[in-house]
């Protein structure tokens, strides 16, 4: 089902250059950005932990209802949508904000800067890939729930995990401090 992604190979991301002697105010916002991705990495840690207790029966519906009802996301957005629908929008929002504003600031800043926010903006098309894909398999799953839409949904969802979280890892890494130092707003 995920033959046809363009997945990046982790191995080929351009490194930033190292930012040395950063205040502790130009290393705020680069914690800031760590913030909202610890929220992002929250959720989909309690997601992948729902579908692998859900698929080895170890959970009732019941329970999947509880466990989805006590993510901080779903208490604070239940009146705008389920669970996927939020969550999905949450990392689109997140992305069209980096993609509009913070990249480019931080590309005019040099060639290996532009290389980074360049590849950045590649993975955040895998990203939104994996998505629609997940809210197009839920859909299917809502609709007929048969092992084998369970089974593609649990795919989409482990792929869209894996690569989320390498991409959050790696855009801290790289331009976390760079936010600071060159002064450019979460």
């Amino acid at each position: 089902m995920l033959l046809d992604i363009n997945f990046l190979d982790d191995a080929t991301r351009p490194r930033a250059p190292k930012l040395e002697n950063l205040t502790s105010a130009q290393r705020r916002p680069g914690m800031h950005l760590k913030m909202i991705h610890d929220h992002l990495r929250q959720n989909v840690t309690t997601l992948r932990q729902v579908v692998k207790d859900t698929a080895k029966g170890r959970m009732s519906a019941a329970e999947v209802e509880k466990a989805i009802d006590s993510l901080e996301m779903v208490s604070n957005y239940r009146q705008f949508g389920n669970l996927c629908g939020q969550h999905c929008q949450i990392v689109h929002a997140h992305h069209s904000i980096e993609d509009a504003h913070i990249f480019p600031a931080l590309s005019e800043k040099g060639e290996a800067w532009k290389k980074v926010t360049d590849r950045l903006m590649e993975e955040h098309k895998v990203v939104h890939e994996l998505l629609v894909r997940l809210v197009d398999a839920l859909n299917a799953l809502a609709q007929n729930p048969s092992q084998e839409n369970f089974e593609a949904a649990s795919e989409i969802n482990d792929a869209l995990g894996r690569v989320l979280l390498s991409h959050l890892g790696y855009e801290e890494e790289s331009i976390g401090d760079a936010l600071g130092y060159f002064e450019i707003d979460v």
